[in-house]
């Protein structure tokens, strides 16, 4: 499919998400870490504020999404791999903040594959504030569309 460097800019709609403490644990627990930054109120206080989630955490997102928080260049699915995924924190996210999370295309461009044809790349950032309209996070993460059907 020919690249449409159009969809560049494009914004999904704001998705609410509520950093819950037994979410925090859940994940930590799925993830399997035992940090006790996840676990023991009192360490956390102590040391970071309150229980804090993961780095990773901020993944849980797309639960919160109903669908109008992304943003969905044309890719071919079949052909789709995620590509890379960084975290950049800004200030201290702990459970009980409500995020607010917004999404945008950052980049689309193309480069030749490997094993030919040509892979299109779509990098979407997104940045999350708190329940104070402080930035707290930002999320890149970068989609690649094969030039060629992938086999297993």
């Amino acid at each position: 499919m020919p690249i449409d460097r159009s969809w560049i800019g494009r914004t999904g709609e704001p998705v609410v998400m509520h950093v819950e403490r037994g979410k925090i644990r859940e994940f930590a627990r799925a993830i399997k870490d035992d940090d006790p930054l996840y676990f023991d109120e009192e360490f956390a206080k102590r040391e970071a504020g309150g229980i804090m989630p993961p780095v990773t955490f901020l993944q849980t997102m797309t639960h919160w999404d109903d669908g109008r928080g992304r943003v969905r260049p044309p890719m071919d699915l079949k052909r789709a791999l995620h590509g890379e995924q960084e975290f950049e924190f800004r200030r201290p996210i702990h459970a009980g903040d409500v995020l607010t999370a917004r999404t945008r295309v950052a980049d689309i461009y193309e480069k030749p594959g490997r094993r030919g044809g040509t892979m299109t790349f779509v990098v979407m950032d997104t940045e999350f504030t708190n329940q104070r309209g402080e930035l707290v996070a930002r999320a890149r993460q970068v989609g690649i569309e094969t030039g060629q059907v992938v086999k297993d």
